[in-house]
Order: C-alpha cells, then structure tokens, then sequence
C-alpha cells in the first residue's frame, strides 16, 4: 500500500464545510505546514492570497510552479509537510498513475488535495479510496480552498469560535469607546447572548466608568500573565456588568508603562474567542504592532469619526491600511458621531464620505445632555433613554456587527440612524 493510502480521512467527506465564497465564516486554521504545487498563473495567484489571509496566520505555506511530478521530485529528498495541495491537468485514467511516484515518497501523515479540471464522480470516488483527502474541481475560489483545509484540520467537534468586533477611532476622542460600550450592552441584552467586552486602553481605558465598576483585576492580569491563561483564570478576570455581558476592564492607572509587541493580545483574544458568543474590543487610538495585529484579526471592524478635516484624513489613512492587512476581508464599518455641535464648521456627510467611496453604517448626532447624563451615571444609553432615535441607533448597530442585517445605500436624511437595515435574521 503506498504512503499516501495510509492518509485516507474517513470522515473528511463527512464534514460540511463552509459553502463557497463563505469566507467569514471560516475558523482559523492551526499550526501546520502546507506546500502548493501550482501549474497555471490563475492557480498561483489564488494560492498567494490564500496565504495572506488573516485565518492562514499560523500556517506556514510555501507555493511553487510545477506538476505533480515536481512534488514527487523535491519530496524524494526532503520530508514532506502536513499538507501538499496538487493542480492537475491529467485525465481521470491518467491520474492515479501519476500520482504512484509521489505515494511512493509521501509521509504516512501528510495529507493530499488534489485540483483538477474534470467533474468525474467515478474520479472522485477512487482517489477518496485511495487516501486522498480533497478532490476538488477548477476553478476554486478562496473560501473553496480554505474551507477543504479546515474541514481536515479544524476539528468539527470543537466549539464555534466567537465572533470579534473591534472598536477604535480615526481621531482621539470621536467617543469611540462610547460606541463600543453601547453596542456591546446593546448585543448582550437584544439577544440574550453571553458578551465580553474587553477594554484594551490599559493606561486610559474608560468601560469600568462608564459601566460603574471598580474592578481589582482586568486586561492588565491577562496581558502581562499569558503562561495562566485559561477559561478559569478568565473568570477571575471578569466583572458582571449585566445579566450577559461581562468586562475584562483596564486598570487605568500610570504605575507602569505599557509597551507592547505585535503579539501580545492574541492569546487572550484567542482565550475570548473560545469563552464568548460576541466579544468587543474597545481598541485605543494608536497604531503600532499590536494595534495592527488587534485589527487585522478581528471579525468586524467598526471606525468612529468626527466631521472634520483630520478625522477624513485619518479615515481615509485607515481604510487604505485596513485594506491591505484584511485584503480578503469586508471593508471597516464607519461611523459619523457628534454631528450637528452648535457654532462649530463641520463638513457634510457627504462630502466627508465621498472621497472615501464608503457609505456610513450610522450617523450620530451631538446631544450633550443625553451621553453626558448617561456618563455621569454609569449607564448605557439605553437604559437611560430608551425611546432615543440614539438608542435605536445603537440596537440596529448590534444587529448590523453580529450579521443579523446588512446595510443598503445609504439615505440622505435621517441623522442618529443607522442607514437603511435590511435583511434581519
């Protein structure tokens, strides 16, 4: 029997996997190594953008132009990886054939997708016998690929991941945090779903204020002590804010100073991911590694402005990175907050989005005594003035992060709503 029959995944037709072009769908994949033999530029091309998506960042992937007799040369004199993806041109007669010298060759472990180019069940049915993971039919599209790698390697036993929805700013002080906190009560008591919100400005963080708590340990504990992180540490770390949403609040303080590298949110982003159905990242206006890192991870990303000239800059700077750190993913969410603030020159919103190309998922106007009075009482705007068109702002805000609408062009009047919802599940 050769290598590669020893690899046959008796419950890798089983599985379901996302359906085509479902992408944000898709778990992150694990730790393993992946080579891709690639015969038409269409094929390297895919391949190359597979392994910049943020759900390929643990996966070492290596892509090269050649055949199967190509893999089958290399791993003669080298071991072979957790996954070898194989594009093809043979005929259904001719394949198995072609692929007995890199059998011959293959690790016991390493696992085989095949893409070819004709539609054969009889095809199908032999290669599955004879230990091949995938077979697949081109052309493929992105979430194709990645849903065949994660339906052998993501176990489909384990729970769903959790969704992420980070929060940050174009400019200091647009009331990014405050969006943020709303929305999270918002999605724990609209829905009765379990939600952390995880306040990650650990020098000036504000959540534990506006939600009325003092808590003793927070953000801080986890960041600084990834060797403890598990599910029971983390409920030590959480404050009950209400009946379904919990806070992994910052310290606030100035004892010490808070210099971060690249990585050092993503244990306890990966830690919240497993605990929680919907977790908030209220993320602070900075841009360095880990801010990067945070926003490239992250399911939805959601950028408050305020209508001037340096927030349009700013926005129009974020964007354009966002697009390069997510290229496969949705554009950011943009909200205008704090519009209409007596005697001050604003622009319009259409002029502020049109240079951007983008369409506002809200548009809050300034009303100081409702967000002050809120503030001031360590509530949430719906709890102070639950009537509010802002309150109804953010209610559909909590519907548009978790999936359950999606937002149709935008309308030219109603300030404090969220622009034509449609679709709710």
């Amino acid at each position: 029997m050769s290598a590669i029959e020893y690899n046959i995944d008796t419950g890798a037709t089983d599985r379901e996997a996302p359906k085509v072009g479902d992408v944000d769908n898709l778990r992150p994949l694990p730790r393993i190594s992946v080579h891709a033999f690639c015969i038409s530029d269409a094929m390297h091309r895919l391949m190359e953008k597979c392994a910049v998506d943020r759900r390929m960042a643990k996966v070492t992937m290596r892509i090269t132009s050649g055949n199967i007799d190509a893999a089958a040369n290399m791993f003669a004199t080298s071991p072979t990886p957790n996954l070898i993806i194989l594009e093809t041109e043979a005929e259904p007669s001719a394949l198995l054939p072609e692929l007995a010298p890199l059998a011959e060759v293959c690790d016991p472990s390493t696992r085989v997708i095949i893409i070819g180019r004709y539609n054969d069940i009889s095809l199908y049915r032999e290669l599955m016998r004879n230990g091949i993971s995938e077979y697949m039919v081109s052309p493929v599209a992105m979430a194709d690929v990645l849903g065949a790698i994660s339906a052998i390697f993501v176990d489909p036993e384990a729970e769903p991941l959790g969704r992420t929805i980070a929060f940050i700013g174009a400019k200091g002080g647009v009331g990014s945090s405050t969006i943020a906190h709303n929305c999270a009560f918002s999605v724990s008591s609209l829905f009765a779903t379990e939600t952390i919100l995880a306040d990650l400005d650990l020098p000036y963080g504000t959540a534990n204020i506006d939600f009325d708590q003092d808590p003793a340990q927070g953000m801080a504990e986890a960041v600084f002590s990834p060797d403890r992180l598990d599910e029971v540490f983390l409920d030590r770390l959480l404050t009950t804010c209400s009946q379904n949403l919990s806070l992994l609040a910052a310290p606030s303080l100035l004892d010490r100073s808070y210099d971060f590298d690249g990585g050092a949110f993503q244990p306890i982003m990966e830690l919240l991911q497993r605990s929680a159905p919907v977790t908030v990242l209220d993320v602070p206006h900075l841009w360095s590694d880990w801010t990067r890192r945070v926003l490239a991870d992250a399911d939805e990303v959601v950028i408050t402005c305020m209508p001037d000239l340096a927030n349009l800059r700013n926005a129009k700077n974020m964007l354009d990175a966002l697009k390069k750190l997510r290229p496969n993913d949705k554009a950011p969410h943009f909200i205008l907050n704090q519009v209409g603030v007596p005697k001050r020159p604003e622009i319009s919103p259409g002029d502020f989005f049109e240079p951007l190309e983008v369409e506002p998922v809200a548009i809050i106007p300034f009303d100081g005594q409702l967000f002050g009075n809120a503030a001031n009482s360590g509530r949430m705007i719906a709890e102070t003035d639950a009537k509010s068109p802002t309150a109804e702002t953010f209610s559909q805000l909590a519907h548009l992060v978790t999936g359950r609408a999606t937002v149709k062009k935008a309308k030219k009047s109603g300030l404090g709503s969220v622009l034509g919802l449609l679709g709710r599940k």
